[in-house]
């Protein structure tokens, strides 16, 4: 499909006009070439909350942002140096809820292939771009987590030597059925009767 993918990113997607701001937003940013592809980072492994895992930049509003398109462009550029000037903006999709409650708006947008990226190291271990066409052929593989001293196993993705699962696959599985009419198979949690906590 190549060149394809974003092309019909840009005539499926909009913003919505009357949304809850949340409490949280990040940047799916996009390259816009014929194998387009998704910018993705690991979070540091020595952070709180969801070290060492696979995320889109992002992260909580400030008292001074005042959208939700401000918050994921503002944390994109504090984490990766992504200057909000690149991003072509192309849509929203609906709000998720993480783990902790917290409500987050994924924004779309498209960038340069060439653009120069740097991590925040304090914040961000590895800035890595995976093929948007492979994560969607991509299998889904259970993915082990130890959670309140109980097994569970979640959906997930390998790219890119990484694993993407969690708040991230979600949001990437809602991006194939709003940006793509693409529906990936993508159940709950994965032999367990609890319902996919992130």
């Amino acid at each position: 499909m190549g060149g394809e993918l974003t092309q019909l990113l840009q005539q499926r997607l909009r913003f919505e006009e009357k949304t809850k701001e949340a409490q949280a937003a990040v940047l799916i940013a996009i390259t816009q070439e014929s194998d387009p592809k998704v910018l993705l980072t690991r979070r540091s492994i020595m952070l709180n909350n969801h070290a060492g895992e696979v995320s889109f930049p992002g992260g909580k509003r400030d008292p001074e942002d005042t959208t939700d398109i401000v918050v994921a462009l503002r944390e994109a550029q504090e984490e990766t140096a992504l200057n909000p000037t690149d991003v072509q903006l192309i849509g929203d999709l609906p709000i998720q809820k993480a783990k902790n409650g917290m409500t987050v708006k994924p924004i779309v947008g498209l960038i340069s292939p060439e653009v120069n990226l740097i991590a925040q190291p304090t914040e961000i271990d590895r800035i890595f771009f995976a093929s948007l066409q492979s994560l969607m052929d991509a299998p889904t593989i259970p993915h082990e987590v130890l959670f309140a001293e109980q097994k569970l196993y979640f959906p997930s993705m390998h790219v890119e030597d990484e694993v993407v699962w969690g708040l991230t696959a979600r949001m990437l599985v809602s991006l194939f059925d709003h940006g793509l009419d693409f529906r990936k198979d993508w159940p709950f949690l994965l032999n367990s009767p609890m319902k996919e906590f992130e």
